[in-house]
């Protein structure tokens, strides 16, 4: 494993139960493979009346955009904030998480993007299929002082 929760909850804004990945398997400039058992935890933030929903699945993948963009920004400076703006094409195969054995893997492919927005292919896998899956627009706001 490339990356560990505690090296992951250091590099996005998502603290405590909120950071749902458990670890980075790969990465690269273009993209991002994770995993994640959080799905499981009885303490997931998501969970709504005991269940995770199939949706919740989109929060996992707009965290790995998100810890992407910090590990591929150039010359390792931090990122600016980004905001989930648009979801395209989205197909949800699971309507819950929470009922999934094993763990989560999560991807994310950077299609484009610049200094001020990103383009993302998403996609939640598990069981041996693919539960969600998607295109989500990302707007870069200024970087931090």
């Amino acid at each position: 494993m490339q990356l560990a929760r505690e090296d992951i909850a250091a590099l996005i804004p998502h603290s405590g139960a909120m950071c749902l990945l458990d670890g980075v398997i790969v990465w690269d400039s273009g993209k991002i493979g994770c995993v994640s058992a959080c799905h499981r935890a009885t303490d997931n933030p998501l969970r709504r009346r005991g269940m995770l929903g199939g949706l919740s699945g989109i929060e996992l993948a707009a965290q790995a955009m998100a810890l992407h963009g910090r590990l591929a920004a150039a010359g390792g400076e931090r990122p600016r904030a980004g905001y989930l703006v648009s979801l395209r094409d989205v197909v949800c195969r699971a309507p819950r998480l929470d009922c999934i054995d094993g763990d989560l893997v999560i991807s994310a492919e950077r299609l484009a993007g610049d200094e001020r927005q990103a383009l993302y292919r998403f996609a939640v896998e598990g069981g041996g299929a693919v539960l969600l899956d998607g295109r989500a627009a990302v707007i870069l706001t200024a970087p931090p002082p």
